[in-house]
């Protein structure tokens, strides 16, 4: 345990609450809150974008008026949205803390750092102000949330060696994945020696909504829910310090805590069946590329055909925003689908024949219209 005040190892991510006419369910919120807390957990994490702010002040109302503050950890976040200089970080923050119902946070975290916010934080010092307010006593822990590639988190991580904690997003689907990189950056916070917390183990819920065939490989097993095995398998990792997850009503919460509250590792059976139903989804209409990479040396243009087709693998499996930001990185000096200029190379150099032609075509209308 790298931090004795956090009881167990997995956490409530108020991101996802109970709603109501689209206001939180503060009277579920409430139960969810006080089955939380009876369960041996501690930790929340909440951050002012989340609902619309309504996560912050819904915190207040159902934990923090209605229980002693060592009872609880509570993280925020300084999230690129609240500040443009410097002078506006320490303000708020204070109004964080005011939303909150607190006099200090637990762990404060610079939000969702990547290549393109990285500089604003540097030259806002964000990070130093943050060193201030822990030494102020108003946190007690500073850290990082993180969405980008590991090479950038290393840089991160080189340049202030004083962070204590970052969040990464981990799962099994993310684990290998280009677009993500999870078992990279991973292994970057291990090499900095930093405790992980991981956001997003059901991949927003995706790994929860399994196709059939994937949900009976996990029935086989016995009673578990598809979600136990995505959120079982990033607590299962050394240096795992905290797996959070959005939990939006009682059943979720009291699925969550039937495995955690004595949390048991994955057994080599469950892992077994985990790359099973991974295999299982990402056959549902693929493109069924192998990335040899043969296509890629002959082509004229230096079109990256597999990272392309990973791309379009994954908004059609996940829908998620990771594949059109890889799009995006990938294509940004050349080598859009678009450019290709059908001379055949490829097809002819592909062992599994595909139409790597009409394709590139598909992915070219999937990506190229989206505003960015």
């Amino acid at each position: 345990m790298y931090f004795p005040e956090a009881k167990k190892n997995f956490g409530f991510g108020c991101m996802r609450l109970p709603m109501k006419d689209n206001e939180v369910d503060t009277a579920e919120f409430s139960k969810m809150v006080d089955a939380f807390l009876e369960n041996g957990f501690n930790y929340f994490d909440t951050a002012q974008g989340y609902l619309d702010g309504k996560s912050e002040t819904a915190l207040r109302e159902c934990l923090t008026s209605r229980y002693p503050r060592e009872s609880y950890i509570l993280t925020d976040k300084l999230s690129p949205h609240l500040f443009e200089r410097q002078e506006d970080i320490r303000p708020a923050f204070e109004r964080q803390l005011e939303a909150c119902g607190v006099e200090y946070f637990d762990f404060y975290l610079m939000h969702s750092q990547n290549r393109n916010n990285y500089g604003k934080y540097q030259s806002c010092r964000a990070y130093e102000i943050a060193q201030e307010l822990k030494a102020e006593g108003k946190v007690k822990h500073v850290g990082f949330s993180f969405h980008d590639n590991a090479e950038f988190l290393d840089k991160i991580l080189t340049d202030h060696p004083e962070i204590e904690v970052v969040q990464i997003q981990f799962n099994y689907a993310d684990y290998d994945d280009p677009s993500v990189e999870s078992k990279k950056c991973y292994e970057v916070c291990i090499k900095h020696n930093k405790p992980i917390i991981v956001m997003e183990p059901v991949k927003g819920g995706h790994l929860v909504n399994l196709p059939d065939k994937a949900k009976a490989v996990f029935s086989a097993l016995g009673d578990l829910t598809p979600a136990s095995y995505a959120i079982r398998f990033a607590a299962s990792f050394e240096g795992i310090f905290m797996v959070l997850s959005g939990m939006g009503s009682m059943d979720m919460m009291n699925d969550n805590i039937s495995y955690m509250k004595d949390f048991k590792p994955l057994n080599s059976e469950e892992l077994e069946a985990i790359y099973k139903v991974l295999d299982i989804v990402k056959e549902q209409g693929t493109i069924q590329c192998t990335a040899c990479r043969y296509c890629v040396d002959g082509c004229p243009m230096n079109i990256p055909i597999p990272d392309l087709f990973t791309c379009m693998n994954g908004k059609k499996i996940w829908n998620a925003w990771n594949y059109i930001s890889y799009y995006k990185s990938l294509t940004k000096e050349g080598g859009a689908p678009s450019s290709c200029i059908e001379c055949g190379v490829c097809e002819e150099s592909c062992p599994q024949h595909l139409p790597i032609r009409e394709l590139l075509k598909e992915t070219s209308k999937e990506f190229d219209n989206i505003d960015w």
